[in-house]
């Protein structure tokens, strides 16, 4: 009888004020569907300062941080006919120091029932986000305001410069903005047709490989500017290269090497929302012959780039998914049956994608906070089909991007820094020593 009468009021008011509860963004009823410990759907986001870390300062910033986060104060709840969220009430989960592999699954009942984690190692704060809460930038958001807390109960005299409230850069929106943008939409503008996967041997079971690469914002942005492209087109472009070389030793293909890129709706459509908020577009490469030159990989991945990467397609793309949810039918289908729905599109999907590239974008923190961070770094756990991806994220005039694979080998990996390294870049590479002999 409660999800009965809870359903009712969800699609009349979208939140029911007396229960404490929310319903999930569109994008965001796929995730517990594919869901476990070999797909954890878990990404992380972290920070490295100037200095170590004090558990106990850590935990009583998250404690004073999460109840003013309503999109993290929650937990995850099954209906009859979707997910949806439900206040959680608990103390915050437990900050503990790192000493397992990142993006495990989040089991929830060993977590205070909470869909995200805070750890720490050396001078190191790591945030790990069940991707049904929020995307990238949702947990950006959350991140700077408990460093920004950290630091001021770590350094008093900060926190009587600055004062002991949010950010005003920081957003507590909840808004569903995939609802209030989308257009009535019949157009299918994802690619299913299957693409080039990257096998090998797998590292061992719970093993996960992590390799940073960081770089020069200034210096790339010359490189880039050599080949007429964005930073973002030149290094997805690299990617695809370094598979095009690494994996088919530059021979033709009859499947294209196709990356996932993920877009941030939010600045096309002015929503500052903490929900997701992103489609995804790909760049492709169908190596037709032998022997193709970079110029030629760059040129084939920025024109389907900027192809994909308009207001009009964008909302196409995430408008089909929207007009597929408020379909009545579909809307009466018990969860059971729109689970296995849900998992049979998604594997088409999924295995029409060679990798993801995601690209966080350059972190700003506020002046005063500045002297006490040194950067900024992201990556995401595996997905099916897909055993190595890449995540950008910048801080400063530093960019890092970092490879996170359950591939034993490392060639693409190498490949990439060669090609950056033969263009001019200065690279510094670091791993978590998975790969150490």
């Amino acid at each position: 009888m409660f999800y009965k009468e809870a359903l009712k009021k969800e699609h009349r008011y979208g939140i029911n004020a007396d229960i404490g509860w929310d319903k999930l963004d569109n994008t965001a009823h796929l995730f517990p569907v594919i869901a476990g410990e070999s797909m954890s759907n878990v990404y992380r986001i972290f920070v490295n300062l100037n200095e170590l870390v004090d558990r106990k300062i850590l935990q009583q910033a998250l404690n004073t941080v999460l109840p003013k986060f309503d999109g993290f104060n929650v937990r995850l709840r099954k209906g009859v006919f979707w997910y949806y969220f439900e206040e959680n009430g608990k103390p915050a989960p437990r900050v503990k120091e790192e000493h397992a592999y990142p993006c495990r699954y989040i089991v929830e009942n060993r977590n205070r029932s909470y869909m995200f984690r805070v750890s720490y190692y050396k001078n190191r704060i790591n945030l790990e986000v069940f991707h049904v809460l929020t995307d990238g930038m949702g947990g950006i958001n959350f991140l700077k305001e408990l460093t920004y807390q950290y630091l001021r109960i770590a350094h008093p005299k900060l926190g009587e410069q600055v004062g002991d409230q949010l950010s005003v850069d920081t957003s507590l929106n909840r808004e569903d903005s995939f609802l209030k943008n989308y257009k009535k939409s019949h157009t299918k503008g994802y690619k299913t047709q299957k693409a080039y996967l990257i096998k090998g041997e797998k590292l061992r079971k719970g093993e996960f490989g992590v390799i940073h690469g960081t770089m020069s914002v200034q210096k790339l942005k010359e490189v880039s500017h050599r080949y007429e492209v964005s930073i973002n087109e030149y290094l997805v472009a690299a990617f695809i290269y370094s598979v095009y070389t690494e994996c088919l030793h530059q021979m033709p293909s009859k499947k294209p090497i196709r990356v996932a890129v993920p877009v941030n709706l939010r600045p096309f459509f002015h929503s500052v929302t903490t929900k997701n908020f992103f489609v995804m577009v790909s760049a492709e490469f169908l190596p037709e012959k032998e022997n193709y030159s970079f110029e030629e990989v760059v040129s084939a991945a920025k024109q389907s780039l900027r192809e994909q990467i308009t207001k009009e397609h964008l909302e196409e793309l995430f408008s089909y998914n929207v007009s597929n949810e408020k379909h009545l039918i579909a809307r009466a289908v018990p969860l059971m049956f729109k689970n296995l729905a849900m998992r049979y599109v998604y594997t088409q999907a999924a295995l029409a994608n060679t990798t993801t590239v995601t690209n966080i974008g350059n972190i700003n923190v506020a002046k005063e906070y500045e002297p006490y961070i040194q950067m900024f770094g992201a990556f995401l756990a595996m997905s099916k089909g897909q055993s190595l991806k890449g995540t950008i994220c910048s801080y400063g005039d530093q960019l890092m991007f970092t490879f996170s694979s359950v591939l034993a080998d490392t060639s693409v990996q190498r490949g990439f820094f060669r090609r950056l390294v033969e263009d001019g870049l200065e690279v510094t590479v670091e791993t978590n020593g998975v790969y150490y002999e």
